[in-house]
C-alpha cells in the first residue's frame, strides 16, 4: 500500500480557550495545566495497553483517538501519530434498541463528540503535540493518509457494528503491525495482581468468540455491540495478513474501577508489502 498522502484530508488544529465546552474520555496530564480528569484513567500502565511495542520512528494511525492520550503518549515515544475519529457528517454506531428514539441518541451523541474533539484539541495545543487528524467513517479510511507503520485499535471495536470491516479497512494502510486492545470476555477469571503486573486468565473460552452484548432486558446499552474474545481478534488478523506475536492481559482503571483489558499485537506476514 503505497497510496500517496492526501495532505487536503487533514484537519485544521482548532484553538479551544478552555475546558469549559470540552469531555474527555482519558485522564491527561498536562504540563502548566495540571490533571485533567477523564473516564478512562491509563496513565499507570500504557506500556501493556499498546502491547509493548517500540514506537521510535514508526508512523501510527490511531483508531479512535478520543481525548488523545495514547496519541500523545506515543507522540512522546517517538512515533509520527495521524489520529482517526468520527466525523461531524458521519453517525455512530448506535444499537437501535426498538424502546430508544433513534434521533434523540443522535442528537445527544452528536454534541459529545463536538466536545470530545474539542477536549482533544485544547490538549493538543496544551502539550505543543504535532500530531495530526482526520475525521471520518472508520468504514471508509481513505487511502490519502497515506501508508503507516502501525495501526492501533484501543478499546474501540466493541463499539462498531462491523468491528471486522473497520480493521480490514485500517490494516490496509499498515506495512508492520497491528495493536488491537478491547475488554476481556466476561467469562476470563483472572487471578488478582497488583496493578501493573502481569495479568493471567485462569480461565477463559479458547474458540473465537464474537458474542452479541445488547439485550433489553440486561444490557440497554446503545453503544456496546460486541464482547470479542483474544481468539477471534487473532482469527481476523490472520485473515488480514497479520501473524499474532502476543496477547496480553492487564487492567486498566475506568471511572475509578480496574477494568480487564487484553491487547493483541500482530505482525505482518508479507515483507514486501
Amino acid at each position: 500500500m503505497n497510496s500517496p498522502v492526501d495532505n487536503s484530508l487533514y484537519a485544521a488544529p482548532r484553538h479551544i480557550a478552555d475546558t469549559t465546552d470540552c469531555y474527555f474520555y482519558h485522564t491527561l496530564d498536562i504540563p502548566g495545566v495540571g490533571t485533567i480528569p477523564g473516564d478512562w484513567d491509563l496513565r499507570d500502565n500504557p506500556e501493556d495497553y499498546l502491547g509493548g511495542i517500540d514506537f521510535r520512528g514508526k508512523r501510527v494511525l490511531e483508531l479512535g483517538t478520543a481525548s488523545g492520550f495514547l496519541c500523545f503518549h506515543m507522540e512522546q515515544a517517538g512515533a509520527e501519530v495521524v489520529g482517526y475519529d468520527l466525523g461531524d457528517d458521519h453517525s455512530w454506531d448506535v444499537v437501535p434498541f426498538d424502546c430508544m428514539d433513534p434521533d434523540d441518541l443522535a442528537h445527544r451523541k452528536s454534541d459529545l463528540v463536538r466536545q470530545l474533539k474539542n477536549g482533544y484539541w485544547y490538549a493538543h495545543e496544551q502539550m505543543g503535540s504535532a500530531a495530526r487528524v482526520v475525521y471520518g467513517s472508520v468504514y471508509a479510511i481513505p487511502a490519502g493518509i497515506g501508508p503507516v507503520d502501525i495501526a492501533t485499535f484501543g478499546s474501540i471495536l466493541l463499539h462498531l457494528r462491523d468491528p471486522f470491516l473497520a480493521m480490514y479497512n485500517a490494516l490496509r494502510l499498515a506495512k508492520e503491525t497491528a495493536i488491537v486492545t478491547d475488554l476481556a470476555p466476561d467469562d476470563y477469571a483472572f487471578s488478582a495482581q497488583p496493578m501493573g503486573q502481569p495479568l493471567s486468565p485462569t480461565l477463559f473460552t479458547n474458540p473465537p468468540a464474537l458474542r452479541f452484548r445488547p439485550d433489553p432486558q440486561t444490557n440497554p446499552n446503545p453503544h456496546a455491540w460486541w464482547e470479542l474474545s483474544p481468539e477471534i481478534v487473532c482469527r481476523f488478523l490472520r485473515v488480514l495478513g497479520f501473524e499474532p506475536a502476543q496477547v496480553r492481559f492487564h487492567r486498566q482503571k475506568f471511572k475509578g474501577e480496574l477494568r480487564n483489558l487484553f491487547t493483541v499485537v500482530g505482525h505482518r506476514n508479507r515483507k514486501d508489502y
